[in-house]
């Protein structure tokens, strides 16, 4: 990326953090389900969206249904992607995850890139109305069953706010839906990069979406202008859509993937070969029961180690192309060997 697309991204908004959020903050990446990435259920408008919208792709049908709060945005679903990856760190652990999760609202705005200003709790708390408040009819098929139902992007949530500090949530709890729970429990998920975060446009955040699900990580894949139009759920003419991405061609700073336009409207998505991308799912598996004995090991040494620490490493390792020959004999042998000092 150039500098001209640097400056188009949103800025780094916490460069620096003096404190360990999870492990999937620094390691573990962030989740999409590919339901919603195959079909655009989230508004591209940053103003109130009360359209009712409609798709049918084969024997599937979509329905979206505002609330009187709008359509939920596609940055709305910062929230789902938040909760999709603490999920999926916890399925990737050996554990049954619960629908309902207990979050620190502070560590959901900074992991995704927001401001943590009264301004970034109140824009937080319509997030969250919005994605309660829609209504989602379909018989999209997840976690291997088809379920033809309606329902909001999430059942319910609470949020305690502190009575000294105006704007601050003291705790956040979101019940998932269904349909949303069964799509991460069936891993139909694609990792996502963190650079998605610093998208500043709806579109280009929509475009990374439909690039991150259909070329993945072939080399490259591509679109007619008019049907990645639909695809992507944007309501300005052909003519304002191709001026669009003729500029993201020349902006060139989707993570991952650059663009290009044909002189027959043809889109083609390309992978960046320096920047390959990396599901949990290609990573050698551990036991819960090996995580269970790692466990037992720090608590016996009481050497001071934090596990989620040793455990954040180990996956560090995972990630940057670590292949034991033994996954879990590796591991246990970087637990014995972290606890034999004190960190």
């Amino acid at each position: 990326m150039d500098n001209s697309a640097q400056k188009s991204l949103l800025p780094e908004r916490h460069p620096t953090r003096d404190f360990f959020i999870t492990d999937i903050f620094d390691n573990l990446p962030f989740k999409d389900d590919i339901a919603s990435m195959s079909h655009p259920l989230f508004s591209l408008s940053k103003k109130k969206d009360m359209r009712e919208l409609e798709y049918k792709s084969g024997d599937n049908t979509l329905s979206i249904i505002p609330s009187m709060r709008g359509l939920p945005t596609i940055f709305d679903k910062d929230v789902l992607l938040y909760c999709g990856s603490q999920l999926m760190a916890e399925i990737n652990k050996g554990n049954i995850p619960p629908k309902t999760l207990r979050i620190s609202s502070h560590d959901l705005l900074v992991a995704t890139n927001r401001r943590t200003s009264g301004e970034g709790y109140t824009l937080l708390k319509k997030a969250l109305d919005r994605l309660r408040g829609v209504t989602i009819k379909t018989n999209i098929k997840t976690g291997k069953r088809e379920i033809t139902s309606a329902f909001g992007l999430i059942e319910s949530y609470e949020i305690i706010e502190s009575s000294r500090v105006k704007d601050r949530m003291l705790r956040l709890e979101i019940t998932l839906s269904d349909w949303f729970y069964n799509s991460l429990v069936g891993k139909e998920v694609l990792t996502i990069n963190r650079d998605y975060f610093r998208l500043g446009k709806p579109l280009e955040r929509r475009l990374y979406e439909i690039a991150r699900k259909h070329c993945g990580r072939s080399p490259e894949w591509s679109i007619g202008l008019d049907k990645l139009k639909d695809k992507t759920g944007s309501t300005s003419s052909l003519v304002k859509f191709r001026f669009f991405i003729k500029e993201q061609t020349k902006l060139d700073h989707l993570p991952d993937y650059t663009i290009a336009l044909s002189e027959n409207d043809i889109v083609t998505f390309k992978r960046r070969t320096a920047a390959p991308l990396l599901d949990l799912d290609d990573m050698p598996h551990i036991k819960p029961e090996t995580i269970t004995k790692g466990q037992r090991i720090v608590d016996n040494a009481g050497t001071g180690w934090d596990y989620s620490e040793i455990r954040s490493q180990f996956t560090g390792q995972l990630m940057n192309g670590f292949k034991p020959d033994s996954p879990d004999g590796a591991f246990i042998n970087f637990v014995k060997k972290k606890v034999a000092t004190r960190p």
